[in-house]
């Protein structure tokens, strides 16, 4: 299970691994590579476990970059 991480460094993690911020809508901003999109929470808080692991899931990253 990966750690509790924050919007902001989860942000980075993407954004570090070809993801782009293409829009936000809300409080909710969209990441792309080209092939996959990844909508992250932007509340300011931890992302919750469920959240991040549907996110991971999502972005096609493997496991070990979010621990």
């Amino acid at each position: 299970m990966p750690k509790r991480l924050s919007q902001r460094e989860l942000e980075r993690l993407l954004t570090d691994n070809g993801f782009q911020l293409v829009r936000q809508r809300g409080s909710h901003r969209i990441f792309t590579d080209g092939f996959r999109t990844v909508a992250v929470p932007a509340h300011g808080k931890d992302i919750a476990v469920g959240t991040l692991a549907r996110i991971i899931r999502d972005s096609g990253l493997p496991k070990e970059i979010f621990s």
